[in-house]
């Protein structure tokens, strides 16, 4: 029989940081100090190396895909790929494929007239003032609906237009969009930047901030067509037709944020008509604006990139390429991939630990305290109604219909955005498709979709640090099994526990259990609200950026509860025997050990300021620490006590499920 490994990286562990004081920085910290973030990324760490490895994996596949029979789906994906790396050829098209869109914008001489050129714009790829997907029906989960989200910003949020932290990022946007009116030879490009940029602002006031905007029951807001279009007060009908919406398609839909619909209604005025064809030249422009010559590329990426998130270097031209075809064609691209690295055992293994995590949760829910017997039965229903995706899709997208040209790139930039508008609000009345995956195989990743009550994790994220079918079960169990114990919780998590198992968002909590979850979930909030990423300590507004624990309050709640439960699923998959000690390390050990590696992670502090602002994630250094302060397990892991600094008094520990 062959010996079993830790799954831990011992000569990695920091013996200067005790465990019981920082988790995360004795498991990583010599890692964090020798590695360098790679000059074309704004982080990195244990899911972006794995995303560099399936990247390679894939560009592979693509450029095999060069030589497929012409015609074929693979063919379409070299075609693709072929288009976005003729550089020579985009070189000298310059400006010139937008040509026609910024000629259309010009003429625009009405209220009217925008909305019927914006409509028409949308449909091939340019962004608009909403976005627009579709989902199934919160209120009636086997019906597909169209779903309406507050847009028309370029910058992350509403709060960088309002917040003095961000001053001298609106100082930069400016900046840049001047740079980008000029580069695209329209006239007055000084004028054009501040018409937008004042526009945008006001846009801005009306957006609801990212706390509400997660709030499941807040942005349910069914209206028919009629309604929604007068929300607006603005001649609606004419966009939509103008997009070429399928028949029935907006008949009825969810206006996520209904009060942002209204106030874009009062900006859209003949006044302000100037500034909104300024705004959607700028929407055309920076549609395309990675797809054109390199005078855009890099002028893009300056603000985007280098401003934004801190990253100093533009990615190399095949990772472009690749994520490219990986936005339009990602599937295509999936089959061949799993073909060559998913093995069959990987998908055992995972259906094993998938097995023992949900059975985990049975009985902690059984025996939750403060959960009474009517809410318990129903959070049981949904646990068995739980459907698990594991690796990739029983049934593979229909490309057929996709038209792609080797020697057009923005053609087929614009080909692929309206196969997509089409494929989605081609829903819309027909059967919901409980096969479809809202990520590719090779995605390093996972979800928990609350409309079908489903966990997906793709084939890539099988792999280490996340899963080793060669360790001991400990080190899956703080790892891969966190992950499935975290997309679990998000079922029960303060949004998810407010759909049922039939993916229904309706209350099937008493008052009394939905009081005594929310007790928990603010003491959650209160803790990771003060908290501030030591790097930003003596940096201008340092003291500025934190945690906030409102935005991040879901994603907070899947870790404790993921991991909570990850470890009584360990427990249970050692059938009543001990764990055995392996490299001097107890079970225990190896489980919280493997739960840190996982987290390993390194960000620039441009990018760790914009994630604090719009990220519903917590930085992994708390992901992984905070969340082990609530763990009883860990304390006896690794003799933590008062006298230490990831001690949290058991008054003080939160427990959910």
């Amino acid at each position: 029989m062959t010996k079993l490994s830790s799954g831990i990286a011992l000569d990695e562990l920091d013996p200067e940081v005790r465990p019981q004081d920082d988790l995360f920085r004795h498991v990583n910290g010599r890692w964090i100090e020798r590695t360098e973030i790679p000059a074309d990324k704004a982080r990195y760490g244990s899911f972006l190396v794995l995303h560099e490895e399936a990247e390679q994996a894939v560009r592979e596949i693509i450029e095999e895909a060069q030589r497929a029979e012409p015609g074929s789906e693979a063919r379409k994906v070299g075609d693709l790929y072929a288009s976005f790396m003729d550089e020579q050829h985009v070189e000298l098209l310059g400006a010139s494929p937008i040509a026609a869109q910024l000629v259309e914008v010009s003429l625009i001489n009405s209220v009217e007239s925008f909305l019927e050129t914006l409509g028409r714009l949308e449909r091939q790829g340019v962004s608009g003032f909403v976005q627009l997907y579709v989902d199934n029906d919160p209120g009636n989960p086997e019906r597909y609906l169209v779903f309406v989200e507050q847009g028309g910003i370029g910058l992350p949020d509403e709060s960088y237009f309002r917040e003095e932290r961000f001053a001298a990022v609106r100082t930069a946007y400016g900046t840049h969009l001047e740079r980008m009116f000029a580069l695209a030879k329209l006239d007055d490009a000084a004028d054009r930047a501040v018409r937008v940029f004042d526009l945008e602002t006001d846009l801005a006031k009306v957006h609801w901030n990212n706390v509400d905007t997660r709030d499941s029951e807040k942005t349910y807001n069914l209206y028919r067509w009629p309604d929604a279009a007068a929300a607006a007060s603005v001649g609606l009908q004419i966009w939509r037709d103008a997009m070429g919406v399928p028949e029935g398609a907006f008949d009825e839909l969810v206006l996520r944020e209904p009060s942002f619909v209204e106030g874009l209604g009062k900006l859209l005025t003949a006044e302000r008509l100037p500034a909104w064809k300024d705004w959607l030249a700028w929407q055309v422009i920076r549609s395309s604006a990675a797809y054109l010559s390199s005078d855009f590329v890099d002028a893009n990426f300056d603000f985007y990139g280098r401003t934004l998130t801190g990253t100093p270097q533009l990615r190399e031209r095949w990772k472009r390429g690749v994520s490219l075809v990986e936005g339009a064609m990602g599937e295509a691209v999936g089959r061949i991939y799993v073909e060559r690295h998913f093995p069959p055992a990987a998908k055992e293994a995972m259906d094993d630990l998938v097995g023992n995590l949900v059975e985990a949760y049975r009985q902690s829910i059984s025996a939750l305290e403060w959960m009474g017997d009517e809410t318990r039965a129903r959070a049981l229903e949904k646990l068995e109604k739980f459907t698990p995706k594991i690796g990739y899709p029983v049934k593979w997208r229909d490309y057929s219909s996709l038209a792609i040209r080797p020697d057009d790139l923005i053609g087929n930039v614009r080909a692929t955005a309206e196969f997509e508008f089409n494929r989605e609000l081609g829903k819309i009345g027909k059967p919901i498709d409980r096969d479809e995956w809202f990520m590719t195989p090779q995605t390093i990743n996972a979800y928990y979709n609350p409309g079908f009550n489903e966990i997906v994790f793709p084939a890539a994220i099988l792999q280490y640090p996340f899963f080793d079918a060669s360790r001991d079960a400990a080190a899956n169990y703080g790892a891969i099994g966190a992950v499935i114990g975290h997309e679990i919780g998000h079922g029960f998590d303060d949004q998810g526990s407010k759909y049922d198992g039939d993916g229904r968002l309706v209350d099937w909590w008493t008052d009394d259990d939905r009081a005594a979850f929310e007790d928990r979930t603010k003491a959650l909030i209160a803790q990771y609200d003060v908290l501030r990423p030591a790097q930003l300590d003596g940096t201008e507004h340092g003291d500025d950026h934190h945690v906030n624990g409102a935005l991040t309050i879901g994603e907070n709640i899947g870790d404790l509860g993921g991991l909570a439960i990850a470890w009584k699923a360990y427990v249970l998959s050692l059938d009543g025997g001990e764990p055995p000690v392996i490299d001097g390390l107890t079970g225990a050990q190896r489980f919280f050990l493997s739960w840190a590696q996982a987290w390993q992670m390194k960000g620039r502090d441009e990018e760790v300021i914009r994630l604090l602002a719009i990220d519903p994630h917590s930085p992994n250094e708390f992901r992984c620490n905070q969340i082990v302060r609530n763990i009883d397990e860990f304390y006896g892991a690794f003799d933590v006590d008062d006298g230490d600094a990831l001690w949290l008094h058991p008054s003080e520990r939160v427990t959910i499920w």
